[in-house]
């Protein structure tokens, strides 16, 4: 179109050809500008396409696994079974409440932001005037909003179910306590009548309190079950018991002063066995004795120690020098560290030389009687027994039917002594 010698060389190029020059110009650029626009609008949709598409597949990927677990979380309720125990039902609440504070908190806020990132979609679509968007069929609003519905509703069935459990195992287990203090405290009260109603032969009362404390050993358990049972109470908020009105202290206490007194019981039937033996004793001596003993054994062994002796000796007016004392108690204690209440009887026996026997006291009743088979007030008095002594025995003695003012010392001495 042009020559070289119309541009390049003249002072003063031909306009035309200039212009003719530069249009191809304008032409050939124009053409490369508008493919450029072209490009990147495409571009630019392309890419405004692939971040709606990014959302909406997060949003569907994201709704899926939320309501998942919000229907394996009701399926795990559904199968929830309860052991019979209160623990069992406390720690189903525990975990239900966790769960409400932690995982459904988490559901809580992926819910929410799930119907932002929704709004967002929709608003990006419309925007570039696009087709609103329509979640697959299992995954629209709809469904997410059903299936959150659902789970308050298993939230409530589940949350009933753990609350009628705790009760009914709150129940059951004070029940379990009230049987277990009701047992214990009527062994208590059968060994307690029992030993009211204990009697017979000395023989015979020893193998029954050797029975009761077979029967109560069996306690020592049972109060550690109770314990247990009233730890497991106090866990469960249980402060007062609808099944018994035993506490474990009441319990603990009266099992131990039973058992004290099944102790003393049978260290007494065994020492008046040793005393029944000791026939030349009178009633006020053996009293003075069995006290005196009892007295000094402070620990109820039924032993004395050598100091405990010493001063049982020293009370019923025996005194001993140290070396005689050490001497005898080697003696009586044969090497050992204690005395038995038999060997201490037998030894005061031995000690007493003024040993009263039933035909002795026979003989001076009928000597201050002055032979009568009755004794008045005034031949106690004329006696010169104690005070004591005289209003003891008119208490004691049955009145004669020989004499208005007369005693049956006869019939009284029958009476203290078996025959």
């Amino acid at each position: 179109l042009l020559d070289v010698e119309d541009i390049c060389d003249t002072n003063k190029p031909d306009e035309r050809s200039v212009m003719t020059y530069v249009a191809q110009y304008f032409h050939a650029f124009s053409s490369l500008s508008k493919a450029e626009t072209a490009g990147r609008r495409l571009g630019k949709f392309a890419d405004v396409m692939q971040s709606v598409f990014d959302m909406q597949h997060d949003y569907e990927a994201r709704v899926a696994k939320l309501i998942a677990a919000v229907r394996a979380k009701q399926d795990e309720w559904r199968l929830t079974e309860f052991a019979p125990v209160y623990a069992s039902a406390r720690r189903q609440s525990d975990e239900f409440n966790g769960y409400k504070t932690g995982m459904k908190r988490t559901w809580t806020h992926e819910k929410i932001e799930l119907d932002t990132l929704l709004g967002n979609i929709q608003t990006k679509r419309v925007t570039y005037n696009l087709a609103p968007f329509s979640p697959k069929a299992g995954l629209t609003p709809k469904d997410l909003e059903a299936a959150w519905s659902e789970l308050a509703a298993a939230e409530v069935r589940h949350r009933k179910n753990i609350n009628q459990y705790i009760r009914q195992s709150r129940d059951a287990l004070q029940r379990r306590y009230g049987t277990e203090a009701n047992g214990i405290q009527a062994v208590l009260n059968s060994i307690s009548n029992s030993l009211a109603l204990l009697g017979g032969e000395l023989d015979d009362q020893q193998a029954t309190v050797n029975g009761l404390i077979g029967k109560a050993k069996p306690l020592t358990a049972a109060l550690r079950r109770l314990s247990e049972l009233e730890k497991l109470c106090a866990e469960a908020n249980i402060d007062e018991h609808d099944y018994t009105v035993y506490s474990v202290g009441d319990l603990e206490y009266d099992t131990e002063m039973t058992m004290k007194a099944l102790e003393k019981k049978a260290r007494f039937i065994e020492n008046q066995s040793v005393v029944r033996n000791m026939t030349n004793l009178t009633p006020a001596q053996l009293e003075e004795f069995e006290a005196t003993f009892r007295h000094f054994d402070r620990d109820s062994s039924n032993v004395l120690n050598d100091v405990e002796f010493r001063a049982a000796l020293d009370s019923l007016g025996h005194s001993f020098s140290d070396d005689e004392f050490a001497a005898l108690y080697d003696q009586l204690s044969c090497g050992s560290e204690y005395i038995t209440f038999e060997v201490y009887i037998r030894f005061m026996v031995e000690l007493t030389e003024d040993q009263t026997t039933p035909e002795q006291l026979l003989q001076s009743f009928r000597v201050i009687a002055a032979d009568k088979e009755y004794v008045t007030e005034n031949d106690l008095k004329l006696s010169e027994l104690s005070a004591p002594s005289i209003a003891y025995l008119l208490r004691a003695m049955p009145r004669s039917s020989l004499a208005d003012n007369g005693f049956d010392y006869l019939a009284y001495l029958r009476g203290v002594f078996q025959r």
